[in-house]
């Protein structure tokens, strides 16, 4: 059985993917994913995803990990962490 937790993300992949007017296909691409396993991951028949595919969704998003979960109506407290702890100053540590 699915957690919460992963019907969000499943829920959150698709409304990314679609807000950008990507097909799964494309997604898989750009994430450098083979279609088939993004697809059994939209389609909750991969529940455990590894931390290395959620970085790859990410990027393939022009997300950081962390923003996959985020509710799709973000609260002010939400926008305000985001411009504490944006991508920005996340991108420029991994520089380092």
């Amino acid at each position: 059985m699915e957690s919460e937790t992963s019907k969000r993300l499943i829920n959150r992949l698709r409304q990314l993917r679609e807000h950008r007017g990507l097909t799964q296909e494309g997604l898989a691409e750009r994430a450098g994913l083979m279609y088939k396993h993004y697809q059994a991951v939209e389609a909750g028949r991969k529940p455990d995803l590894r931390l290395s595919t959620l970085e790859k969704l990410a990027n393939g998003l022009g997300l950081e990990p962390w923003e996959l979960l985020l509710p799709a109506t973000a609260t002010p407290a939400v926008a305000e962490a985001q411009a504490k702890y944006g991508r920005k100053r996340l991108r420029s540590r991994r520089k380092k």
